[in-house]
Parts: structure tokens; C-alpha cells; sequence
């Protein structure tokens, strides 16, 4: 593996026609996504685009040209998850080259709707989410006012819809490569891994390499929050679909795992047996917790996190309490957490 720099942007050779280039996620500690280029005998193919950004984009066309090739060649896109730090830039993309883009089809299920939305709309189905999780009004006046003023843009709101589908289990479309989908729900209802079924070019043991997106990540537990459709009210369970997914992933024993952030690493299914020990702890002590009544924003407010909760800030408290939420739905699921009748809004506890 080496890297190469072509003036601040540092590209990697993985080997056997896989080079990563890292770009950038403006105002976001994950500092950039790791954008995978992967040749074929049609062209190179991207896995993931970064976020829609002049300087992500800027970096993205000159890490392009750092590894022998330019936006203008690139075949297709294949993307994770929906994500803007990952599909963000997908859009620009097939502008420059006329690359098709494939996606799991429940992301782009999301895509599509994202594009549709009207923010208001998406402001008052948040704010609703919030104030029946316990959100005390101050922080719902934000979202109130916002609403009020037209609502502005989301991320993601360009974005590209796909003109292919990533199908489960199915080798993709690429040739001379064997690339094969694998379904990770979870961080989102369509993230997917991909898994090229290939000796790894320095020999090391286990089943070829994988491009895992956000599903597994060397150091980071991925978020893992309610999916959110306003039209939808299916009762789903994302932290079980995590869970799920993580052990797909450690049955397929690759060699190396190439992650969309942090770094490149190898012994995948120890790296599962970690995270579903963390997320294990974690539902056990919030069943602590639960020995008093708390809402879903009480809930959040009392669990561990990164920093107090006095020093999160607001967009993060909702991604806080989104989190909080789908743990809650997991214990509930298992049967080991109910809501108490009659509160408003609703209170769990442990049973």
C-alpha cells in the first residue's frame, strides 16, 4: 500500500486497482470521507462522492488526476447509503462524465423523497417527532420559527437520483472484477457493503477486501437512529438491523476492510464481536436507566456520550435523541423495555 500526494491531496494505492482519496467534509470532526476508485475494463468506477462542496469537489477531481485519470472517465458510482458525505457529490459527477450511479433501492427511496420534500414540511415532522419524544419547548422553537420562514435547504437536496439498482447478493456489472452486494441495513435502511471476491493483492489471509461504507469503521460506532419517512409509519428496528448486519459482515472473514472514514484495517470479525459488545453494554445500561420512567429526550439527556450534554449542540441532541430512540425500539422489540400507558408524552421503562 503507498500513498501519493499531487499538491494537498494525498491519495492511497491499496493494491490490485484500488486507491482511496480522502475529501473533505466541510465544519464535521470525520475531517473527510474516503472516496474508493476501483478500475475495471470499461473505466474507473467510484465508490461513494464526498459532500456536495467546492473544495470537496475541487479535491475529489484532483485526486482523480493523482491517480492517472480524471472525472471525465469514470464509468459509474456505486453508493453505500444515501448520506450527503457520500452521495453529495454524485450529481456533478454524472454532469462531467455521464456515469451511471446504482444505489440499494431503499436508500434511494430516500433520494427520491429528499428531492420531493418541501423542508417546511420535513420542519413540522421533526419538530412533532421531538415534542412527542419530550423535547422541552425551547428547543422545538427553532424548528417552529424555520418552518414559519420557509425552511431553507437540506443536504443531500441535490443529489442525484440512481439509474441503477444495487441488488442484495448479486455480483455488480463491472468488468473484469468480481464485486459482490451485500445488504447491511442499519445506519440506513439501504447501506450496503461491497465485497470484491478477490485474492488480496499482498496474499494476506481471509476472503479478499471489503468496502464497508459506514457500516464498520476501525474506531467509530456508526449512528444508528429511527429511519425517518413522514408517509411511513411501519415500526421498524434499526439497532436490530445493525446488529444483524454487523454479524453478515464478520461470516464473510475478509482480509482487509476499507472503511469511508478513519483508515484501512484488517480482522473484521473482531472488530464485530467489539461493537456488539459495546452496543450490549450500552441496552444494559440503559435498562439502568430505565428503573425510573424517562422519556426518549430524558433518555438521551442521561446517557453517555462523547462530550456532557450541556456541550452538545443542537443539530447533534437530535441525532442524541434519535439514537436514544432507536435503542429504545430495540429493547421494546426484545421485550425488555415498554412505554408506561397514559403518559404524554411517552415514558419507557425496564421490564
Amino acid at each position: 500500500m503507498t500513498a501519493r500526494t499531487t499538491g494537498a491531496v494525498r491519495v492511497r494505492d491499496h493494491g490490485g486497482g484500488v486507491r482511496s482519496i480522502p475529501v473533505p467534509i466541510p465544519d464535521n470532526p470525520l475531517g473527510h470521507t474516503l472516496v474508493h476508485l476501483l478500475d475495471t475494463d470499461r473505466g474507473p468506477v467510484l465508490i461513494d462522492t464526498g459532500w456536495d462542496d467546492p473544495t470537496a469537489w475541487d479535491t475529489l477531481t484532483a485526486g482523480l488526476t493523482a491517480c492517472g485519470t480524471s472525472v471525465t472517465e469514470l464509468h459509474g458510482v456505486l453508493i453505500t447509503h444515501h448520506h450527503p458525505d457520500h452521495h453529495g457529490l454524485s450529481a456533478r459527477v454524472r454532469e462531467a462524465s455521464g456515469a451511471w450511479i446504482a444505489m440499494h433501492p431503499a436508500d434511494a427511496t430516500v433520494v427520491r423523497r429528499t428531492r420531493d420534500a418541501e423542508p417546511a414540511r420535513w420542519l413540522a415532522y421533526l419538530a412533532g417527532k421531538l415534542a412527542a419524544a419530550g423535547a422541552p419547548e425551547d428547543h422545538l422553537a427553532p424548528l417552529r420559527a424555520a418552518r414559519t420562514a420557509g425552511g431553507g435547504t437540506f443536504p443531500g437536496h441535490r443529489a442525484a437520483l440512481p439509474d441503477r439498482e444495487i441488488v442484495p447478493g448479486a455480483l455488480l456489472d463491472l468488468s473484469g472484477r468480481r464485486l459482490r452486494a451485500v445488504w447491511t441495513p442499519g445506519h440506513t435502511p439501504g447501506h450496503v457493503c461491497l465485497h470484491l471476491e478477490e485474492r488480496h493483492p499482498a496474499n494476506a489471509p481471509g476472503h479478499g477486501r471489503l468496502f464497508s461504507g459506514d457500516h464498520l469503521l476501525p474506531e467509530i460506532s456508526p449512528h444508528i437512529g429511527l429511519y425517518e419517512d413522514p408517509d411511513d409509519h411501519t415500526v421498524t428496528d434499526p439497532l436490530g438491523d445493525y446488529l444483524t448486519s454487523l454479524r453478515r459482515v464478520a461470516d464473510l472473514g475478509p482480509a482487509e476492510v476499507l472503511p469511508a472514514h478513519q483508515y484501512a484495517f484488517t480482522d473484521a470479525p473482531a472488530r464485530v464481536r467489539a461493537l456488539l459488545d459495546h452496543h450490549e453494554q450500552r441496552l444494559t445500561g440503559l435498562l439502568v436507566l430505565l428503573g425510573t420512567p424517562l422519556t426518549p429526550w430524558q433518555l438521551a439527556e442521561a446517557m453517555e456520550w462523547n462530550r456532557p450534554w450541556a456541550e452538545i449542540g443542537y443539530a447533534s441532541r437530535n441525532i442524541a435523541v434519535s439514537e436514544a430512540e432507536a435503542h429504545l425500539r430495540h429493547l421494546v422489540t426484545q421485550g425488555r423495555a415498554a412505554p408506561v400507558p397514559g403518559t404524554d408524552p411517552v415514558t419507557y421503562r425496564a421490564v
